[in-house]
């Protein structure tokens, strides 16, 4: 009996944490949109302003660059693509010419889950997974870009074959995209901040007289009031502004009277209401758009880590024992043969699915994420699911294009087409044959490298999507002839030691004595510990050994075992090839010291096709 009641109380807690779980999951969306306000509020205006000079978008690595900067700054890849429509619209931007904005806005929305995975940082463990799982999306925008951008210079083929589409059907301006998830968080986000993101067109268009209007709306606007009656001390109007409904409107009079009139009459008035469909937290601050993002962003981020922090745990608690095997079993095993193959397409579908009813690739990515750093979801899995959450973002964008006006659909349609053909083009390049899955080696070397130096997360963030595009923008403002001077000997230096690694893996006979192993270069030059050591005596926050990523933390299924001073060396190149499932870095232990294996996730989907 005591046993039952046991059963009992176990099975109605694990109930109940259902709709705690989903409480949860919904803050964590509402923080999400929050912290995309915060962002366009604290950089928006700076947005703007690099969308001006159409002189250097021409130029079409520098038009990467400024996708990737405008994106990251407004934390919206929508906001970046309506003030591409506008500007191909209005004729200041050719189509051709906006594809390589697009790339980069693809580039720039992965940052949100990278930003979420390192909230897991606390467990080293759950990090490396987490990590790994939030920049396989980068890695693979990366790699499409590389490839395809060349190409579309060279043949515009996207822009052919938008321009065909839209061109061979009778496209009409049709109903806005449908609002599924966001008719749950809207009416809690609206309540908390409102932008009027026309602003940041208008500065990328070069309407001077938007540079002083605050994105915050205020909803202070001049009205007609057409109807006029006034009972009781209390005046009843009708507020009519343009653009919005008619809305009743109630003001006490100043002095008390007993009269009763209905008038039809018109008279202006201008104000502010708490009835009025703008009103929020911030309609009456009188504080600059600089000052609200900075207090959103630090209130979302606070609100984002609890709900990740909780997600987590309580995920943890539901996720054990026999429920978390079939789970994962379920989630990552392929189908029976000889569809196995068939698995990968088929979480590509579940991913464009979630992504077309949350309304965002950042939103679905980033509730992944957590779910990767836990390990119910393998990275080999998560790999398709990612890629069918770009495709869904794109049926998205379809859709609101659709819906924009006859003056701006053709160019609407045929941009989100182009951002269409992206991410197919990149699926078909780095997904359907196993070998060319070359995002999940990267992304899970990230991941091992960010477990053993975690500050690592922090300098992969500001080097991909902020250092290293300021430098290629300012490199190609300076002219074409300065770009490839710095640009082709980078690029050569680069292309050489990713060969040297490859034979120093596979063929290191075919190389001469001193290029079988980088152990010629000096010590800083082939490894992070010396700069680890560095960070550690600046930040002052860590101890000696574990900190400066000297312990191994065993991650799943972890063997302890020693290194052979003799096989040392060509696991090592293994190593450095990335070509392995085991990064163990050797090359960054003494010999003899016994460390920890660090076994890859679990490998699912790899049936050939």
């Amino acid at each position: 009996m005591e046993l039952s009641t046991n059963r009992v109380r176990e099975l109605f807690i694990n109930c109940s944490k259902i709709p705690l779980l989903l409480l949860l999951l919904f803050f964590f969306v509402c923080s999400l949109d929050t912290l995309s306000s915060a962002f366009q509020l604290a950089g928006g205006k700076v947005a703007g302003d690099i969308f001006k000079d159409n002189a250097v978008l021409s130029n079409p690595v520098a038009g990467l660059v400024v996708g990737i900067l405008v994106t990251v700054l407004v934390q919206s890849s929508s906001t970046s693509t309506s003030i591409i429509v506008s500007l191909v619209s209005s004729g200041l931007l050719e189509v051709r010419s906006a594809v390589p904005i697009i790339m980069g806005t693809n580039i720039g929305t992965s940052v949100t889950n990278t930003i979420v995975a390192m909230m897991q940082a606390g467990e080293r463990n759950d990090f490396k997974r987490a990590f790994a799982g939030a920049t396989i999306h980068d890695c693979f925008n990366w790699l499409s870009v590389l490839v395809l951008l060349p190409m579309e210079v060279a043949t515009g083929l996207m822009t052919h074959l938008a321009h065909i589409v839209v061109t061979s059907f009778n496209i009409q301006t049709g109903e806005d995209a449908p609002e599924l998830l966001k008719v749950i968080t809207e009416p809690v986000t609206k309540l908390i901040i409102q932008l009027d993101r026309q602003v940041i067109t208008g500065i990328a268009m070069g309407d001077e007289r938007m540079r002083n209007r605050s994105l915050v709306k205020k909803w202070c606007h001049t009205g007609l009031v057409t109807r006029l009656t006034v009972m009781r001390a209390y005046i009843f109007y009708i507020w009519v502004v343009p653009g919005v409904e008619p809305t009743i409107l109630v003001l006490q009079m100043p002095c008390s009277t007993n009269r009763t009139t209905d008038k039809n009459i018109v008279v202006l008035f201008v104000g502010c209401s708490w009835f009025s469909p703008g009103r929020h937290l911030f309609a009456d601050a009188h504080l600059s758009d600089l000052t609200v993002g900075l207090i959103l962003l630090a209130g979302s981020l606070a609100l984002l880590c609890t709900c990740l922090v909780l997600l987590v745990k309580l995920l943890n608690s539901l996720l054990q024992g026999q429920v978390a095997k079939v789970i994962q079993k379920v989630i990552n095993t392929d189908l029976p043969y000889p569809f196995g193959w068939l698995a990968g397409y088929l979480a590509m579908f579940v991913g464009a699915g979630m992504t077309f009813v949350v309304q965002s690739s950042s939103v679905f990515t980033s509730a992944l994420t957590p779910l990767i750093g836990i390990g119910v979801i393998s990275l080999e899995r998560a790999y398709p699911l990612t890629l069918g959450s770009n495709i869904g973002t794109t049926t998205t964008a379809l859709l609101a294009a659709l819906a924009s006006p006859g003056d701006k659909l053709a160019a609407a349609i045929q941009i989100a087409l182009c951002h269409f053909f992206f991410n197919i083009l990149g699926i078909l390049l780095w997904y359907p044959i196993p070998v060319t899955r070359v995002p999940i080696r990267m992304a899970r070397a990230l991941g091992e490298r960010t477990a053993k130096y975690r500050w690592f997360a922090v300098l992969y963030l500001l080097v991909c999507f902020l250092l290293l595009p300021s430098l290629v923008l300012g490199l190609s403002l300076a002219g074409w002839r300065v770009m490839v001077g710095v640009g082709a000997p980078f690029v050569g230096v680069t292309v050489f030691i990713a060969l040297v690694n490859l034979m120093q893996a596979h063929s290191p006979g075919h190389l001469p004595a001193r290029l079988q192993s980088w152990d010629f270069l000096p010590r800083w030059m082939r490894s992070l510990k010396p700069l680890d050591r560095v960070i550690t005596k600046a930040t002052g926050c860590c101890s000696t050994g574990q900190a400066s990523g000297d312990d191994q933390a065993a991650p799943i299924n972890a063997v302890t075992t020693h290194v052979d001073p003799k096989i040392a060396s060509a696991e090592r190149k293994a190593d450095l090839a990335y070509d392995h499932p085991v990064f163990e870095f050797l090359d960054e232990t003494k010999s003899g010291v016994p460390v920890f294996k660090l076994k890859g996730l679990e490998r699912c989907n790899s049936t050939p096709l």
